[in-house]
C-alpha cells in the first residue's frame, strides 16, 4: 500500500510512476479524498474544542443563575456531540474509502527499472548455459515415451477437470526428487531457514501481500472463507503481520515447499497441453524480511539463489529484469529466470524474484525498530521462486530427452533416486 504521506509531498512523482505502468494520473483524486477527510477530522476537532468551552461556561451560567443562558449552553453541547459523531463517522467512512483505493494501486517501480508496456520491453541481462545440439526433433515434456506411463491428464481430467495432472511411478519420484534438492540446497549453501506452513489462510493474509483485493478471481476461496495459497508467498511474508520485529533479526530468510492453487483466470487458451500452467502445482518459495538499506542487495543474493538451482541442474537459462509494464502488482524491480525447453524451442519463465520494498510491510502493519533506535519504520520484503516444482520438472525431462525416448537426469538428482540416473523408455528408472 502506498505511503498518503509521500503522495502529499511529491503528486507529481507518484503519476509518473503509474504512467510507468500504464495507469492513469490518479494522485489529485486521491488528495481530494485524502483533502475531505482531513477536513472532516479538523471540523470534529473544533466541534469538540467549542464543546469543552461551552461545558465550561455551563458551569458559570448555573452559578450566576442565568438559567437562559444555562439552557442555551446545554442545547449548544448536545447539539455539539451530534455534530462530532456524524464528523467522526464521516471521517472514518472517508478514512475506509482512501484506503480501500490504495490497495487496489500497484507499487511504483525504482527508476532503473526500464520503460515498457508488456514482454516485449524486458531486457536480457545474462545468460548461461548452452542450448543442446540435438539430432532429432525436440519432444515436449508429455510426448516424451519415458514420460508418458508416469503422466497422467485423462485420470486428473475425470477426478478434477481440466488443468490438473496424475504423476506416478518414477516421474513422480522424479517431482519429488527436485522439490527435496531444492529445499537442501536452499537450506545448506544459501542459509535459508525451512518452513512449512499452512494452505489455508485468513482474507487479512492475502489482502497483506496484494492478492486481494484486486485479484480474488485468481485465487480459490472455500467456504468458510479462508483462501488457499496462491504461494506460500502470502504465509511466509505475513509471519510478521502486525508485528514490530527486532532489527537484530533482519534480515529473516524463509524457504518453504508447498501446493499452490490459481484459478487461472486470465489464462484461458494458454499452455493447455501438459503440465506448463495447471490449477494445483508444487513451488519451493524463498522469502526475505528486511530493512530499507538492505533491500535492493538482497534482491540480487535472492536471484543468485534460485539461479543456483538451475546451473547445479545443467538446465540453460537467461535472466531478464522486467520492464515497468510487465511486473506484478507488488514488485518494485523483478528478475524473471527464463529456462530453456527443446520441445518449445524457447525459454520460458520458471522464477520470478521480485523486491516489493515497504508496500507489503504497510498492508501487514509489520515494523522494525532501526539500528540505534528512532521511530519504527515498515519491514521491506522480498519474494522469489526457488524453484517451481513442476516446471523444473518439465525442463529437466526435455533437456535430458534421448533420441531413443529415454531421458537422463542431472547429477544431483541421483543421490535422491537411489543411484538412478535416467528414465528409461519404458518409464522405468534405471541405473
Amino acid at each position: 500500500m502506498h505511503d498518503i504521506r509521500a503522495i502529499r509531498d511529491n503528486p507529481d512523482a507518484f503519476d509518473a510512476g503509474l504512467a510507468r505502468r500504464g495507469i492513469e494520473p490518479m494522485s489529485a483524486g486521491i488528495l481530494a479524498l485524502d483533502a475531505d477527510r482531513r477536513a472532516r477530522i479538523n471540523a470534529a476537532e473544533e466541534a469538540k474544542a467549542e464543546q469543552n468551552r461551552a461545558s465550561k461556561e455551563t458551569g458559570a451560567a448555573k452559578a450566576r443563575g442565568d438559567d437562559a443562558e444555562f439552557e442555551r449552553l446545554r442545547a449548544l453541547i448536545g447539539d455539539s456531540k451530534a455534530r462530532i459523531a456524524a464528523l467522526n463517522d464521516e471521517a472514518e467512512a472517508l478514512d475506509r474509502q482512501l484506503s480501500d483505493l490504495l490497495m487496489t494501486i500497484p507499487n511504483l517501480p525504482l527508476d532503473r527499472v526500464p520503460d515498457g508496456a508488456d514482454e516485449t520491453g524486458n531486457v536480457e541481462i545474462r545468460r548461461w548455459g548452452e542450448p543442446r545440439a540435438l539430432n532429432f526433433a525436440a519432444l515436449e515434456h508429455y510426448q516424451i515415451p519415458a514420460v508418458k506411463p508416469g503422466m497422467d491428464f485423462a485420470t486428473a481430467a475425470k477426478l478434477s477437470g481440466s488443468r490438473y495432472v496424475v504423476l506416478t511411478g518414477a516421474v513422480a519420484r522424479v517431482h519429488r526428487a527436485l522439490a527435496q534438492f531444492m529445499i537442501d540446497l536452499h537450506v545448506d549453501r544459501h542459509d535459508l531457514t525451512e518452513t512449512w506452513t499452512p494452505v489455508l489462510v485468513h482474507t487479512d493474509m492475502m489482502l497483506g501481500t496484494g492478492q486481494l483485493p484486486k485479484f480474488g478471481d485468481d485465487s480459490y476461496q472455500t467456504t468458510d472463507g479462508s483462501w488457499l495459497i496462491p504461494t506460500s508467498e502470502v504465509t511466509l511474508t505475513n509471519t510478521v503481520h502486525g508485528d514490530l520485529v527486532e532489527y537484530a533479526t533482519l534480515p529473516r530468510r524463509m524457504v518453504a515447499h508447498s501446493q499452490c492453487f490459481r484459478s487461472e483466470a486470465g489464462s484461458a487458451g494458454r499452455d493447455t497441453a501438459g503440465m506448463l500452467r495447471q490449477h494445483q502445482f508444487e513451488k519451493v518459495e524463498m522469502v526475505s524480511i528486511t530493512d530499507a538499506e538492505t533491500g535492493e542487495a538482497e534482491h540480487d543474493r535472492m536471484t543468485r539463489c534460485a539461479e543456483a538451482v538451475l546451473e547445479s541442474l545443467g538446465l540453460p537459462y537467461r535472466t531478464v529484469v522486467l520492464c515497468a509494464g510487465d511486473m506484478g502488482f507488488s514488485a518494485r524491480i523483478t528478475h524473471d529466470l527464463e529456462v530453456w525447453l527443446p520441445g518449445q524451442n524457447t525459454f520460458r519463465e520458471i522464477s520470478s524474484v521480485s523486491y516489493v520494498g515497504d508496500f507489503q510491510g504497510r498492508r501487514m502493519n509489520a515494523r522494525y525498530r532501526p539500528e540505534g533506535g528512532g521511530k519504527p519504520e515498515f519491514v521491506h520484503t522480498l519474494n522469489g521462486s526457488g524453484l517451481a516444482v513442476g516446471r523444473t520438472l518439465i525442463a529437466v525431462l526435455e533437456n535430458g530427452q534421448q533420441a531413443d525416448g529415454s531421458v537422463v537426469l542431472p547429477a544431483v538428482l541421483h543421490p535422491y533416486l537411489g543411484g538412478a540416473t535416467q528414465l528409461r523408455a519404458d518409464g522405468q528408472l534405471d541405473r
